[in-house]
């Protein structure tokens, strides 16, 4: 009855095909609903989708000490990707610096232990004698400066120039109401204009990666082990066919990339691509679970199947661009002219993003791309998103994905869900699963009806309840994840998420260090246990076998402690073992105002062949046991 279980940092889907004994994953895993933003502090950095000519055009832009800025359809653009460039106008009777000035992601942390690399294009629009510099600074809303460098430049210059500089603060403001400013001499350039496009600023981010992750948000991940990173992320893949992610669009350099409206109400820069979702996979020893665009979008439209073609070229091409062979396919030689000649490692491919919505048209769409992709990529398996076997699908998928929001006490209750699935060979994927309210009457309501803004302590026992469940079936539960993953707390359109973030600072939820424990505690075998019959408690039993320790993990959803009794089948049980505990009341969370207020404490318990413990009311619970 013991079964193989996930092992280090790897899923366990990957000894599939070695093991025919049942494989135990946890439940914890990095993926999104929609993409991780980037490390990028320069909000419109690029003036991509933009009306020219609009305030909106200008947003996180304003202008310093009178002079004027305009988003323009510029005639001679930067790339054909990005028409737009920014136009600054020195009017006359202008003194001292003028330009403009960008307020970051609602603020920009400024770190004196940092240097920034900050680059833009410019160009005059017309030849003029001035010969003067720019100045690229850091500073303060009220104008403390905190770092600057200087840029010599000549109005002799009407095509697109990249300036590059780096700027390194003195000091390190507990404040991030700060900006990033290009300002010129406005007595020099009186009656001039300069275009500008393309604006970036960097700080250190995650492994050193171009285009990378703000290193304290990628550490956060990181030290969650997960296994898996699904992408580009679920609703992300499209809103409508002309907004739909497309791969060879978030590739190369970043003067190439369009950006397109997103899912979620906000321009995506596709400044954080295709390549940079594998490196980060590559960096964080993740998996990656890549999903392709499948002829429906979350309008509700479905392609009829004699348009589908092109849309499969298209997923075979992306695929390629992982995974080719540089001497017979051109996206393969494009991702190793990028700097990757290796393939990446790809193993899972998912035909669409919840196709349950238009399930009738996806017993054609998922024949035509299953079809297609395992005539070209054998080796690959592929993750059908309707409903299990509703309808039925030829040919029959053997990966499924699955998404469930929900109350707490659903998930509890729910937590013998997959005991009961027939073992037919289907495997499936956990793919989004969170606690989102209270209110089982209106599940994605507002917060003054139930709905949580960011998880707590009842929600998330509820979860790790269910994970018990998706670890005791993990013959056929090959992996599942927590969604979505990131909000910034200044500006967002779902809740709750995994992790918040503002400006400077990261918080880890109590559903965050729930999952971060099933990781950490993973085990090599699952060990059969007696089945959980209080409705409370539920409880998941596993071995670790290099190290010959058993791993108890317990959730207790009630508002009291529960006492529990183990009997272990082992000689030479240790006397004393850990006890590593999250809980709190049942709305303990961990908000910006109370970041600390839950997280895991470890202690030493009395341990042996039987033993005793007490589990607390809204408590998630890892005991470990050393054996011989």
């Amino acid at each position: 009855m013991l079964s193989s279980l996930l092992s280090r940092g790897v899923l366990a889907i990957a000894i599939f095909a070695s093991c025919g004994a049942a494989v135990t994953t946890v439940s914890v895993n990095g993926t999104v609903a929609h993409s991780i933003p980037p490390l990028l502090l320069l909000q419109n950095r690029a003036f991509q989708q933009m009306k020219p000519n609009t305030i909106d055009a200008l947003f996180a832009w304003a202008p310093i000490n009178g002079t004027s800025i305009n988003v323009i359809a510029d005639p001679i653009p930067l790339s054909d990707a990005l028409p737009n460039s920014l136009e600054l106008t020195i009017p006359s009777g202008t003194f001292g610096q003028v330009g403009f000035g960008n307020e970051g992601y609602w603020g920009i942390n400024v770190n004196a232990s940092w240097t920034y690399n900050a680059s833009f294009y410019y160009k005059f629009s017309s030849a003029s004698d001035f010969s003067g510099k720019i100045t690229v600074m850091l500073q303060s809303s009220i104008g403390i400066v905190y770092a600057s460098a200087f840029v010599p430049v000549s109005g002799s210059t009407t095509t697109w120039t990249q300036v590059m500089v780096h700027l390194t603060p003195t000091s390190s403001p507990v404040s991030t109401t700060n900006i990033f400013t290009v300002t010129v001499d406005g007595f020099s350039a009186i009656g001039g204009t300069i275009n500008f496009a393309m604006f970036s600023l960097f700080p250190p981010t995650f492994k050193g990666r171009a285009n990378g992750l703000r290193m304290d948000i990628a550490q956060t991940l990181y030290d969650m082990k997960p296994s898996f990173f699904r992408l580009p992320g679920g609703n992300n893949l499209g809103q409508s066919f002309s907004t739909r992610w497309q791969w060879n669009a978030t590739v190369g350099n970043i003067i190439d990339r369009p950006g397109r409206m997103g899912d979620w109400g906000y321009i995506n820069t596709d400044g954080l691509g295709l390549l940079e979702y594998m490196y980060l996979c590559e960096d964080m020893e993740m998996e990656p679970i890549m999903a392709v665009w499948a002829g429906y979008s979350l309008d509700g439209a479905s392609l009829p199947e004699n348009e589908l073609a092109p849309y499969i070229q298209q997923a075979i091409d992306q695929i390629n661009f992982v995974i080719g062979d540089p001497a017979t396919s051109k996206p393969a030689a494009l991702r190793a002219s990028l700097g990757h000649p290796e393939p990446f490692h790809l193993q899972y491919v998912e035909i669409g993003n919840e196709d349950f919505f238009s399930s009738e048209s996806y017993i054609y769409r998922w024949r035509d791309f299953a079809d297609n992709l395992t005539a070209t990529f054998p080796q690959l398996k592929l993750i059908a998103t309707s409903y299990p076997f509703n309808p039925t699908l030829d040919p029959i998928p053997k990966q499924y994905d699955n998404h469930v929001y929900q109350t707490p006490g659903w998930f509890a209750e729910n937590a013998f869900y997959y005991d009961s699935v027939e073992r037919n060979g289907t495997y499936y994927f956990e793919g989004e699963y969170a606690v989102v309210s209270t209110n089982a009457s209106d599940i994605f309501g507002t917060p003054t009806n139930g709905r949580l803004v960011y998880p707590n302590m009842l929600g998330s026992s509820g979860e790790a309840a269910f994970m018990t469940g998706l670890e005791r079936n993990s013959d056929i539960v090959f992996a599942a994840s927590y969604a979505p993953l990131l909000m910034n707390i200044a500006n967002y359109q779902w809740s709750p998420n995994l992790i918040s973030f503002d400006a400077s600072q990261v918080y880890p939820s109590t559903s965050f260090y729930t999952q971060q424990l099933f990781s950490l505690n993973r085990g090599t075998e699952y060990l059969p246990s007696t089945l959980p019959q209080n409705g409370a408690l539920h409880w998941s039993v596993t071995r670790d076998t290099p190290t010959n320790t058993v791993i108890i993990k317990i959730a207790n959803t009630g508002m009291t402690a529960e006492e529990m009794s183990f009997e272990l089948p082992f000689n030479g049980v240790h006397g004393t073992g850990t006890a590593t505990v999250l809980s709190g009341s049942a709305t303990a969370s961990n908000s910006p105002e109370t970041s600390d207020t839950v997280k895991p404490v470890t202690s030493q318990i009395k341990t042996g062949k039987s033993f005793s413990y007490t589990a607390p009311a809204y408590s998630v619970n890892v005991l470990r046991v050393e054996v011989q």
